[in-house]
């Protein structure tokens, strides 16, 4: 597989055509076999990249020495800064290498995804053991793609205060911001609940007071138990796609301050089923949590969104995080399906006496067609269209693969049919065969008879 890139460059005050060839010739000399970079330049705006570039590198000259390059935090734009006397080679290497910084560790990542698969390249044997220590950490983590997530946004109160949150107001400041850029990849349901007397899990130890800074205390192997699923209302799914918990844990002011005994922090992640916040009460603690209670709360749970829906860590720019999330969605989509239609047909190859339904042919060609479409998408950089058809495909090839009626031939072997008739048709064999026998015989004397 290749992902084509377009970055834009956008250079005022020099020979935006020569410093764009240069750096593309620097680009193509590179290591990275993923990634097709085309170079242009005339792009002057964050819109019109955001439109027309995957990447927009606006340089600045400034009265400095040494170049210097920054990302924005929202916009795919690489800001850098350079003196005067720097020449246009120099410059070139140096914004080829900082292109390369941003989209190295995508390049990691999918050559990891594309490992032991038929689209593997030797780049995957480059990866460090910290690399893919670091990946398979990222992958257990993450919920697997779901077209639609459903948040679950719950306060628990271990007493009878704090009773209310003004969760619809933080949310539309700190968490719809977020969805609305991941919109673009999965869509997302929300739903908000509130329990008073909640008690901590009975499985695990429990807070324990810590002699020497006076705080209550939690275990990192009491993490995992810390949910209380036998009391805290906590539905696994709700509708089509799985649920995202986020846990808001008030302790009652007995046990407070509560932290991590190893770390001092008061928020964990739970892999692939949410995230926990502890928020200790304050001397003036109300009967109802503010926006501004709620903020640093926000944040936290914003962080481990963005881990849980597998978004990467890196490069700084949302936007660009975005992009590459999408890219690797599709990839894992594509390698998905294609597992799934090498499985089928090694299955219908192996048992042969499977009948094989209109509707199952049907899906198979759509995945096909849908395979097909995302791998031209890809290589002609329409990402998003790409991660589209490979959705498609991937959820044709599973309802090929899980088709009712061929999965109840799969668990029909030949022993099970001969378990099954043998009683029926033993009792109607056994006196055909003896009455086929006495004929026989009586043949038999007859011949001998007229001889």
């Amino acid at each position: 597989m290749q992902y084509p890139l377009h970055v834009c460059l956008n250079a005022p005050a020099l020979n935006g055509q020569a410093l764009a060839e240069q750096v593309q010739i620097d680009l193509n000399t590179s290591s990275d076999q993923l990634h097709e970079f085309n170079t242009s330049h005339g792009i002057s705006d964050a819109a019109s990249a955001e439109r027309d570039c995957d990447l927009l590198v606006s340089l600045h000259e400034e009265q400095r020495g040494d170049p210097e390059a920054k990302l924005r935090s929202w916009e795919p734009v690489l800001d850098v800064r350079y003196g005067p006397s720097s020449a246009t080679d120099s410059l070139a290497t140096f914004v080829s290498q900082e292109i390369r910084k941003v989209y190295e560790d995508e390049r990691k990542s999918l050559s990891y995804l594309t490992s032991d698969t038929a689209f593997a390249t030797l780049q995957e044997t480059s990866l460090s053991l910290d690399d893919k220590t670091g990946l398979d950490a990222r992958t257990t983590r993450a919920f697997k793609y779901a077209t639609t997530y459903h948040l679950t946004f719950s306060l628990f109160s271990s007493s009878a205060s704090p009773s209310s949150w003004d969760i619809d107001d933080a949310l539309d400041q700190y968490i719809t911001p977020l969805l609305s850029q991941l919109s673009k990849i999965s869509q997302f349901t929300i739903d908000t609940q509130v329990q008073l007397h909640a008690s901590i899990s009975p499985s695990i130890a429990g807070p324990q007071l810590d002699a020497v800074s006076g705080n209550w205390q939690l275990k990192k192997t009491d993490l995992s138990g810390f949910v209380n699923a036998a009391e805290w209302p906590l539905s696994p799914s709700i509708g089509v796609g799985p649920t995202i918990n986020f846990v808001l844990y008030v302790p009652s002011k007995e046990q407070s301050p509560l932290e991590i005994a190893e770390t001092g922090g008061t928020s964990w992640l739970i892999p692939q089923w949410g995230g926990v916040r502890i928020l200790n009460p304050g001397s003036n603690e109300g009967s109802t949590l503010t926006v501004e209670d709620l903020e640093q709360v926000m944040l936290t749970f914003a962080d481990q969104l963005t881990a849980l829906v597998g978004l990467p860590p890196s490069p700084p720019s949302l936007s660009l995080r975005l992009s590459s999330l999408t890219r690797e969605r599709a990839t894992s989509l594509i390698l998905s399906a294609s597992s799934t239609l090498g499985a089928l047909a090694r299955l219908t190859l192996k048992l042969t006496y499977i009948a094989i339904p209109d509707s199952v042919a049907k899906a198979v060609n759509e995945t096909l067609h849908r395979l097909e479409q995302a791998c031209l998408d890809l290589r002609e950089g329409r990402f998003d269209s790409a991660l589209a058809n490979a959705r498609i495909a991937n959820d044709e090839a599973e309802r090929a693969f899980f088709e009712p009626s061929m999965v109840g031939q799969v668990y029909f072997p030949d022993e099970h049919k001969v378990a099954v008739y043998v009683p029926l048709l033993g009792p109607m064999a056994v006196p055909l065969v003896m009455a086929a026998i006495r004929e026989l015989r009586k043949f038999r004397a007859g011949k001998v008879k007229s001889a």
